[in-house]
């Protein structure tokens, strides 16, 4: 890339023009091969992963979690088709999964010890990696709308407990009583591990935090977490959707990541943004010449984003990684290049994903559209 640049400025002023540009492109995850349609746009979103058994899953079940994943599914896609923002996408499909019961988001979110139901969410938008984070917060019914509220009004990333509960009432958010968050398939879940002194693996048996993951028809990526954390967690406990870099990140030089799973592995594994480092790394850069109407001797840089089976090798491989350790559950990720890729080491995740090429899936367990 130094020979580029000098050779650019030995040029001229127009040559080093036409140097920038394709780097800009570059910054903006655009590249000379992008395996997509020109301004094609890709979202995949999850809500939730772990151990999944087909055989427990009645069609009335399954039915319901299907039609709740392709709602989100479709106001995420129908912001990208229109033209809007990954964040906005990302956004439009997190809030209908954080007000449904049947994930561990929002609305439904499973108890603390204490019975109490204290919410986590994060966002990060791949254009300057800004980013916003709530954790333990009570009173706000999508706080994936607080986190990016954090991320745009606050000069913070990342707010708990109190303090995040104050940001959001001098923001304007609606206090939402307790009752909305709580129900009794959760609260149940809380006694049968009290009574049984379970672990809360053994009576949740997944995952159920949400995300959303988008690239838009302006070459911008996203990503969004939201989550009510684990049955019985105490003293505080974080897990990983929160926390930028583990649960959540985005990048328009790699990819945008969301995860669901064990959050003390994915915390350590650093899993969304290794994920989008490998891919930054596996991205190569070519000299060539520069178009013929350029003033002679310069040189431009074309962009190779890796395709959609390098991307899913890396997802699987730091996926391997959280298994090896002890951990599971599972990503999802879309690339500058247009691909919405799943990754998960349990039976099943529910996900979905659509592209402006015409892909449009939702599935539960593992061996279904991956």
């Amino acid at each position: 890339m130094k020979h580029a640049i000098i050779a650019a400025i030995g040029a001229g002023l127009i040559g080093l023009a036409q140097f920038i540009a394709p780097a800009a492109a570059y910054a903006h995850g655009q590249s000379d091969d992008t395996h997509r349609a020109e301004a094609g746009w890709s979202i995949a979103i999850h809500g939730g992963a772990g151990t999944l058994d087909p055989d427990r899953m009645t069609p009335e079940r399954r039915a319901a979690y299907e039609a709740s994943l392709q709602a989100a599914l479709d106001a995420g896609a129908r912001v990208l088709a229109d033209g809007g923002s990954a964040m906005d996408a990302v956004q439009a499909a997190i809030v209908p999964l954080e007000d449904d019961p049947l994930f561990n988001a929002g609305r439904g979110s499973v108890f603390t010890w204490e019975g109490t139901n204290e919410l986590d969410a994060s966002i990060m938008d791949g254009r300057d990696r800004s980013a916003g984070a709530v954790t333990g917060v009570t009173t706000v019914r999508n706080p994936i709308q607080l986190a990016d509220r954090v991320r745009t009004d606050s000069p913070h990333v990342f707010l708990m407990g109190q303090g995040a509960e104050q940001f959001a009432r001098e923001q304007g958010f609606a206090v939402t009583p307790p009752e909305w968050f709580a129900t009794e398939a959760r609260r149940e879940s809380l006694d049968r591990m009290r009574a049984n002194a379970l672990s809360s693996l053994d009576v949740d048996h997944k995952f159920g935090t949400v995300g959303a993951v988008a690239l838009d028809t302006h070459g911008n990526v996203a990503a969004g977490t939201s989550t009510g954390g684990m049955t019985g967690k105490r003293w505080g406990r974080i897990g990983d959707a929160p926390v930028i870099g583990a649960g959540t990140y985005a990048d328009n030089q790699s990819c945008a990541v969301s995860a669901t799973g064990w959050g003390e592995y994915f915390i350590r594994v650093g899993v969304a943004q290794e994920i989008c480092t490998r891919l930054r790394i596996q991205t190569t850069f070519r000299e060539e010449p520069c178009p013929d109407d350029a003033i002679g001797g310069s040189y431009c840089v074309s962009v190779q984003l890796p395709d959609a089976e390098v991307a899913q090798d890396t997802a699987d491989a730091v996926m391997d990684e959280v298994a090896q350790l002890g951990g599971d559950g599972g990503v999802i990720l879309v690339t500058p290049a247009g691909h919405a890729i799943f990754s998960f080491n349990t039976t099943g995740m529910y996900r979905g994903r659509a592209t402006s090429e015409g892909v449009n899936e939702v599935a539960i367990f593992s061996g279904e559209a991956r």
